[in-house]
């Protein structure tokens, strides 16, 4: 079955052996918590002496960090090991339909197949078939190349939008009643999770033939008022740096490879992903706040006014005496508002006459250039407004929340407009995020 035409492959599906407890095999997305070590600590003592995917995936907790090199180290070879003993077994090639509950949804549908990187390029006005709805950030690739470029497996936390509101192509496959292969209560209070295997012919084309339909010109121009021939299909939602890596390291193996057509069968082609339909019930786009650290906060604050006045904006930072009272300012027409927690402030910023569309893009347009001219500070980006002020309010930080933006604007704002501001958005909290269970060789 070939479905080059609209980035598509059938995957091998490989999934644990029967005795397996699933709940300690499944593990959140690695770029997840990654100021809370503590929660990572967690799960190490929750998955100790069973196979899990934690023994696969380098936790971002642990970038830059003395155990890195050694992490990486054990992941190939774990990677090796569990396919070597039959912990890993082959289910067959087909698709993977998803059943999710989480915190705040009771459903949301996924697929997960294989999607062709041939189809995909993140540089800055791609028009292909798949595309980055965030900026990619190229020296954020190296670490991430580090742990896929040995790898013989990989298992997916990327999760691609299908705008699909007729929902013609995930929701109907539960009325074939597919065989369950798993069904699983994920750990640390993250819900449940049920997956039903997609492998007879019929239905993997009518899934083709339903995907090949959101990408009939006609249709694609009336649905975004645009007129264009260079369809966007498949948009991405979590994981755009992990797919960029597999995209980097397929690029310098066609680059390496002596027979330049046989290289075009190499799994390496491929990366296996999560299709969600953007107009799931149970998918809630979410804003990605922002946590500076080593800094004074009273300090930045005065730079982040000279910086707006240089570009002919206006700052106030007006204080309150909590953050549900910040939440509440509403400003003037047109200006931009976030809020921000230190040690022993609350406020409002407000940011009049803009330079840029979204509220996002001039708050990280500003700590851009703060980072370069600061650089014993550091950001990290949140999920979860909790942990945002639990973090803000720690000595030397300051942390920042953000309005989210609607999930049925992205489509076409990615298509007029090309990508967001990096972290513009988040499918849901921290503990909605994909977690690891499905693998698939790619060596």
């Amino acid at each position: 079955m070939n479905f080059d035409n609209i980035g598509l492959n059938v995957p091998e599906i490989f999934l644990p052996k029967n005795d397996v407890d699933m709940t300690k095999w499944a593990v959140v997305a690695c770029d997840q918590y990654t100021s809370q070590p503590e929660y990572w600590k967690d799960v190490k003592a929750i998955t100790a002496n069973s196979p899990s995917t934690l023994n696969l995936i380098l936790p971002e907790v642990y970038l830059e960090s003395d155990e890195e090199e050694k992490i990486i180290e054990d992941i190939n070879k774990n990677m090796a090991d569990y396919v070597d003993n039959g912990t890993l077994e082959n289910r067959g090639k087909g698709f993977v339909l998803l059943d999710r509950k989480t915190c705040n949804a009771s459903s949301r549908k996924g697929l997960v197949v294989a999607l062709d990187l041939e189809k995909y390029d993140y540089s800055k006005g791609s028009k292909t078939l798949i595309r980055a709805t965030e900026g990619t950030i190229v020296d954020r690739l190296p670490p991430r190349i580090k742990v896929r470029q040995n790898a013989s497996i990989e298992l997916p936390h990327i999760m691609v939008l299908i705008d699909d509101p007729e929902k013609t192509v995930i929701e109907p496959l539960f009325a074939k009643n597919p065989e369950k292969i798993y069904d699983i209560d994920l750990m640390k209070d993250s819900g449940h999770i049920s997956g039903y295997m997609i492998d007879d012919e019929e239905t993997i084309n009518e899934i083709a033939e339903k995907l090949t339909a959101l990408t009939e010109p006609s249709l694609f121009q009336s649905k975004y008022a645009v007129v264009d021939d260079s369809p966007l299909l498949y948009a991405m939602g979590d994981g755009n740096h992990s797919l960029a890596t597999a995209k980097a390291i397929w690029e310098k193996i066609k680059e390496d490879a002596t027979d330049k057509t046989s290289v075009m069968d190499n799994p390496a082609r491929y990366a296996l992903v999560e299709l969600v339909n953007l107009h799931d019930g149970g998918l809630e786009f979410e804003a990605i706040f922002r946590a500076i650290f080593n800094i004074d906060p009273s300090d930045m604050l005065d730079k982040m006014k000279k910086f707006y006045a240089d570009q002919n904006s206006e700052v106030t930072i007006n204080e309150f005496d909590s953050i549900d009272a910040a939440k509440k300012y509403s400003g003037s027409t047109g200006s931009h508002i976030f809020q921000f927690i230190t040690e022993n402030r609350y406020g409002a910023i407000e940011v009049t006459n803009p330079n840029l569309t979204l509220e996002t893009a001039t708050l990280q347009n500003f700590i851009d250039t703060y980072l370069q001219d600061n650089s014993e500070a550091s950001v990290d980006y949140i999920h979860g407004e909790d942990v945002t002020e639990e973090l803000g309010k720690k000595p030397g930080n300051i942390g920042f929340l953000l309005p989210s933006i609607s999930k049925h604007s992205l489509f076409k704002t990615i298509i007029c407009d090309g990508a967001l501001p990096r972290k513009t958005f988040s499918m849901g909290e921290a503990s909605e995020k994909r977690f690891y269970i499905e693998c698939r060789k790619i060596k």
